[in-house]
């Protein structure tokens, strides 16, 4: 029996010939992140420099790796802000990154696409607020002079002392978080429950399985490429938690609750002038997410997953 001979694949210069309508398309898009995401990355030599914004970088004495001795030496000031950070991004996986899942799955149960609608517009909102209205807010509603308080004088009730208790600003940051973005964070999850196959649900639904029973062999299974792929892209920001969020209110609770590594790259460079040292935290920050992006993406082939890109 004769076998069909393999396709012939097309070169890369029909490739190019035939998609150079989509490659025209994309050329802005790419022109913008090489502009302003990979030419000033070309500025991380600064991380090896004495830099002084009063000189250029060229003219900046070569000081090699001087400005990573915080790091390598364990300053007192550079650990706090790292035990701060890792602290506060436990938090933000643990418990704010299963939220819109969560969200996402009730969401899908509501019958009535009308207060689906609704609540899905209540939710998004807060996403489309600034960080300084987000914390003004809170500051309004739980400060000592805010709604609550004033309201409980009045009724001779205890007071609460969240907004400037040193103790209760992890828990406060995460409350702040899942406020303002949970909501926006539904959108990915009900896209991809979106796209699974009604007929599997009655399929389980005829073999007698109830709601419990279709979330977990459906719905979850469904999505559970997208949360692997969030859950990778996550760990990369693992030593970015937000610099705005926490700057508003580092002068409530002070520098040892508060000071993450955003705030000291800020701190030590910007205010304090270390322009070098500052640099030098941020790019190790960067290759530190870049590898657990890289290594969490590995595990993910390992389980059978896509990740962020496909194997090679």
């Amino acid at each position: 029996m004769a076998t069909s001979a393999p396709a012939k694949r097309n070169t890369r210069w029909q490739r190019f010939k035939r998609d150079r309508f989509l490659l025209l398309l994309a050329l802005p898009g790419v022109t913008l992140v090489l502009l302003f995401q990979y030419v000033p990355m070309l500025g991380n030599v600064i991380a090896f420099k004495d830099y002084q914004p009063y000189l250029t970088i060229s003219e900046s004495p070569w000081v090699g790796f001087a400005n990573f001795e915080v790091i390598f030496n364990g300053d007192p000031a550079f650990l706090n802000a790292l035990k701060n950070t890792l602290i506060i991004s436990f938090l933000q996986i643990v418990v704010v990154f299963p939220i819109p899942i969560a969200l996402a799955l009730l969401l899908n149960s509501l019958l009535s696409e009308r207060i689906k609608r609704v609540v899905q517009s209540v939710l998004y909102l807060p996403h489309f607020m600034s960080w300084v209205i987000v914390v003004a807010l809170f500051q309004h509603m739980l400060g000592n002079a805010g709604i609550y308080n004033n309201w409980a004088r009045q009724h001779d009730l205890p007071l609460l002392g969240i907004i400037g208790d040193p103790d209760l600003f992890f828990a406060l940051i995460t409350s702040q978080a899942i406020w303002k973005d949970a909501g926006w964070g539904t959108i990915i999850f009900l896209a991809a429950i979106s796209r699974v196959d009604l007929e599997l649900f009655e399929a389980v639904a005829v073999d007698g399985g109830g709601r419990l029973r279709q979330l977990w062999h459906v719905t979850l299974p469904a999505i559970r490429s997208v949360i692997v792929l969030l859950l990778i892209l996550k760990l990369g920001d693992v030593l970015t938690v937000g610099f705005e969020q926490i700057v508003l209110q580092q002068g409530q609770v002070g520098l040892e609750t508060s000071e993450v590594l955003d705030t000291y790259v800020y701190n030590r460079g910007i205010v304090g002038g270390n322009w070098g040292v500052s640099a030098a935290v941020g790019l190790v920050k960067g290759l530190v997410g870049a590898i657990l992006v890289l290594g969490a993406n590995k595990v993910a082939h390992l389980f059978g997953e896509r990740g962020i890109y496909s194997k090679w």
